[in-house]
């Protein structure tokens, strides 16, 4: 069996088309995750912490005052940029809660299907 036809018969395997649009479909949800975290519960949460841009939440290492990121930044100050981690921690538990919920329905149709029953 040539090289061409071994690739041809993996790529057109169930598995990776299910894979390519698993990925396709993880970019979307990363899209839609994104815009929920710095949309709606970012400028809620800065809001309920008196008007706070969590984006704009950092702590210059040279000790120095800056008056926002983007000067310090641009200031070429070292910067510990703690508020986009936030957003990225928030984020991720969004998508891991998300997986865990998608998980556990696989799971409780495997075992009304009866798939898991002793033969």
């Amino acid at each position: 069996m040539g090289m061409i036809s071994e690739f041809k018969e993996f790529a057109l395997k169930g598995n990776v088309m299910d894979l390519a649009v698993g990925v396709i479909i993880g970019g979307a949800f990363g899209k839609i995750t994104t815009s929920l975290v710095e949309d709606i519960i970012n400028p809620v949460l800065g809001l309920v912490l008196g008007r706070v841009d969590l984006t704009q939440l950092y702590v210059p290492l040279d000790g120095k005052t800056y008056e926002n990121l983007a000067a310090a930044k641009k200031a070429g100050a070292a910067v510990v940029a703690y508020g986009n981690f936030v957003n990225i921690i928030i984020q991720f538990l969004i998508v891991a809660f998300a997986i865990f919920i998608v998980i556990k329905q696989i799971n409780r149709f495997t075992r009304l299907s009866g798939d898991n029953l002793p033969k």
